[in-house]
Parts: C-alpha cells; sequence; structure tokens
C-alpha cells in the first residue's frame, strides 16, 4: 500500500530555512504527480507546490520564490526546501500521492 513518511519539520525564526522531505513507497514514485499541503491552525489544508512525473512544478502565490520543491525518484523521496520563512508559513506539512497522506511534520515559524 502507499506509504508517506515526512521529516524534517521543527521550530526555525523567521527568516530561516528547513528541508521537508517525504519518503514514498508503495507504488511507482517516478511515475506520478506529488504534493506538498500545509494546515495552519484553525485553517483548511491548502496546496503548497507540486510536482509532476516530468518534473514541472507549481507553487501557491504565498510562497512562490521562497519554497522549491523537487524530487529524487532514485531514492522515492519529495522534497520541500523552504526560505525566508515567515511566520505565517506555521502549520502542518503534508505529502500526498495517489489521494494518499503523510501523518505530516510540523513547521513552527517564531522567534
Amino acid at each position: 500500500q502507499v506509504q508517506l513518511v515526512e521529516s524534517g519539520g521543527g521550530l526555525v525564526q523567521p527568516g530561516g530555512s528547513l528541508r521537508l522531505s517525504c519518503a514514498a513507497s508503495g507504488f511507482d514514485f517516478r511515475s506520478y504527480v506529488v504534493s506538498w499541503y500545509r494546515q495552519a491552525p484553525g485553517k483548511e489544508r491548502e496546496l503548497v507546490a507540486i510536482i509532476t512525473s516530468g518534473g514541472s512544478t507549481n507553487y501557491a502565490d504565498s510562497v512562490k520564490g521562497r519554497f522549491t520543491i523537487s524530487r529524487d525518484n532514485a531514492k522515492n523521496t519529495l522534497y520541500l526546501q523552504m526560505n525566508s520563512l515567515k511566520v505565517e508559513d506555521t502549520a502542518v506539512y503534508y505529502c500526498r500521492a495517489l489521494g494518499n497522506w503523510g501523518q505530516g511534520t510540523r513547521v513552527t515559524v517564531s522567534s
């Protein structure tokens, strides 16, 4: 079955950086669109970034120019490089593939 395991979250100061990872298994990772979502406290889950099997990417306006989504098909791993973090980036970040979700990793941006 599809398994997605996120890691890399934590506490960071505004302006800092984090790299999230999502280890995927149970499906042919290289062949599918995979994406990052986030859910802030009291808000609905929202799409952050998406990457196709061919490597095309798209981002939410709120993170364009600061976040980079990438994938390593040899390692079946999805990444999200997050730079210039803002307080409003605080959320639980989830990866998604084939309609499945990981357990999430918490990112807290605070001074």
